[in-house]
């Protein structure tokens, strides 16, 4: 195997795996160790690796040939592609063992940072070194980091009575939203919970937009009320509608009041449409100009970095007022269009109305067969007097299409059974 000799693991997250033709095939996320009957440090078996569809996988150490910063390589064989279970004697080591309070031998309290794995010359890799950050007062700086044998820290063994959350945090902070979410899936429910709360705002909206019902409405419930009034702010009024319709009506009511006006006048809007029409799943924020706008405004507009690509697709042109409900509904310009007219030109002429809007009351099958008829990411929504209330955009439909639980990974199935060849030594 080429490769360090000793290897840290917080810096292997989210590091590339490859097989041996140089094609990725997913991505670490934590290693797994086996506990051993006598004092020796665990032996370390495998990583986890995340491949696409968020399935992990478990691979087996002995079919590692590389492992460094940059990459991890693998040799010659199968892949086994059934999802990654672990087993009673086994230890996911940045799951369980990052931000853990332990003790050094010399009495001094402080917290896990990382953990190295070395290999010995018979190529066993085993747990040998722990990172840990001394405990200060809140009014010190930063304690002081000792690197030590695996045997000279206690706690490390059986449960944490408590830890924090900052190297976790370090680790799962490059993720993408949804892989972030994925993560918190793999944590048990208090530590999922405690990671969750140390998420700012804005970064706590995202994640909980990818997570299964049951996991929102946990994560918000273990937040005091005003802190989850303000996430539910920086959620999409959409994503905030669809979480609410999990709660009690009575809760529900609690938290619009939390809200501030603003953000909750949208949200008491779309919660008022009926579950599987077009008001239910719209988003009341679409891209809204006046048609005396011009193409360069409008292209100006679509570019913030803040919209998701289906809703920046196109624009929604209207007279004012132009926050939902608008004033009268004249068309929309997609966003080619954009890029083939002169940037002075108003977008009052290039405004295209040749397909009907949808109605709140639109059932979402007839949704999916407009859609897809004319090959549209999106599609305004307008009440009866012609305003624009909001627009469907396709993750809109597959999110409420997708049966309830595809976000949630214990109702993900295995790979089919050809795909599914078990490695010398795989776990599982």
């Amino acid at each position: 195997m080429s490769t360090p000799n000793r290897v840290y693991i917080a810096r292997l997250a989210g590091v590339a795996v490859f097989d041996p033709n140089g094609d990725q095939v997913g991505r670490v996320r934590d290693a797994v160790a086996r506990m051993r009957p006598t004092q020796r440090p665990p032996e370390v078996v495998g990583l986890v690796a995340e491949m696409p569809m968020r399935r992990r996988i478990f691979l087996s150490i002995n079919r590692i040939t590389s492992i460094d910063p940059d990459a991890v390589v693998l040799g010659s064989g199968t892949l086994n592609l059934r999802r990654f279970e672990k087993r009673p004697n086994e230890l996911l080591v940045l799951q369980e063992l990052l931000d853990r309070r332990v003790q050094l031998d010399t009495g001094q309290a402080g917290s896990v940072v990382d953990v190295a794995m070395e290999s010995s010359r018979g190529g066993e890799w085993a747990l040998t070194r722990v990172a840990v950050r001394e405990q200060t007062s809140r009014l010190a700086r930063r304690g002081h980091l000792h690197q030590v044998e695996w045997d000279r820290v206690r706690g490390l063994g059986g449960l944490a009575d408590s830890r924090g959350t900052a190297n976790l945090l370090a680790v799962l902070e490059d993720m993408r939203p949804a892989d972030l979410a994925n993560a918190l899936q793999d944590l048990p429910d208090a530590r999922r919970n405690e990671v969750a709360a140390a998420l700012d705002d804005e970064r706590l909206a995202d994640v909980l937009g990818e997570l299964p019902e049951h996991d929102q409405v946990e994560i918000l419930a273990a937040l005091d009320r005003e802190r989850a009034a303000d996430v539910l702010e920086e959620m999409d009024p959409d994503d905030a509608a669809d979480l609410l319709n999990e709660l009690p009506p009575p809760e529900q009511d609690v938290l619009l009041d939390l809200m501030e006006p603003d953000e909750a006048t949208p949200v008491r809007q779309l919660l008022r449409y009926a579950s599987g029409t077009a008001g239910s799943v719209m988003t009341s924020e679409p891209v809204i100009l006046p048609p005396d706008a011009t193409v360069a405004e409008a292209l100006a507009r679509i570019r913030e970095p803040q919209l998701s690509p289906a809703v920046a697709a196109q624009v929604f042109v209207t007279r004012a007022p132009l926050t939902t409900p608008t004033g009268r509904y004249l068309g929309m310009v997609h966003f080619q269009a954009l890029l083939r007219e002169p940037p002075a030109d108003l977008l009052g002429g290039v405004v295209v109305n040749d397909i009907d809007p949808l109605r709140p009351t639109t059932p979402l099958p007839e949704i999916t067969r407009r859609m897809a008829t004319y090959d549209l990411v999106a599609m305004p929504v307008v009440d009866r007097s012609m305003r624009l209330v909001g627009a469907v955009t396709v993750d809109d439909v597959l999110d409420h299409s997708l049966p309830r639980d595809w976000r949630d990974r214990d109702a993900m199935t295995g790979a089919p059974a050809d795909d599914d060849a078990p490695l010398d030594g795989d776990n599982g």
